[in-house]
């Protein structure tokens, strides 16, 4: 594990899950900078804070190296916000369906529960968006098996990123 993705106050998954991500033995996450972006990153999102959630994802993404999984994933992501940005404030469904395509591909490999993220749901519906964008229309990316929105600390969270 690396140093900058290290924080023991990042809490664990709620109990009976263990998302990849989650070194149960060690009870800890693998990268837990990474957990804390994405739980802020997708609550933002389902508040309709695309630009917002986007910086979570890009921020926590410049930590990881070209071709890992968390470079992938954050990288998915951060297409996922931009593109939700696209289609629901410009009403660009060219832009978005470009950007999710791209998205797709960079989610190939990555697990179906990385980090709490249901990305097997996640890649479904950008599926879907390709032909039909109106399924995104009061979509919320599930994570932890809940769809839970923003809160204050979730805008204070990505505040003191870009400070």
């Amino acid at each position: 594990m690396s140093d900058h993705t290290s924080d023991p106050t990042v809490a664990a998954p709620p109990d009976g899950t263990a998302p990849t991500g989650w070194l149960e033995s060690a009870g800890r996450w693998e990268h837990a900078t990474l957990r804390e972006a994405t739980v802020h990153g997708v609550r933002l999102f389902n508040d309709g804070a695309y630009h917002e959630s986007h910086d979570c994802f890009e921020l926590e993404w410049y930590n990881y190296g070209r071709g890992s999984e968390e470079s992938a994933f954050l990288h998915g992501m951060v297409q996922v916000a931009a593109g939700a940005y696209k289609h629901v404030d410009f009403e660009n469904d060219d832009g978005m369906r470009s950007l999710f395509g791209t998205a797709l591909q960079y989610f190939q490999g990555v697990p179906t529960d990385y980090y709490g993220v249901d990305v097997l749901e996640v890649r479904t519906t950008l599926t879907n968006a390709l032909e039909d964008p109106a399924v995104l229309d009061g979509w919320r990316i599930p994570i932890d098996g809940e769809r839970p929105t923003a809160r204050a600390i979730d805008y204070e969270y990505i505040e003191a990123l870009e400070e």
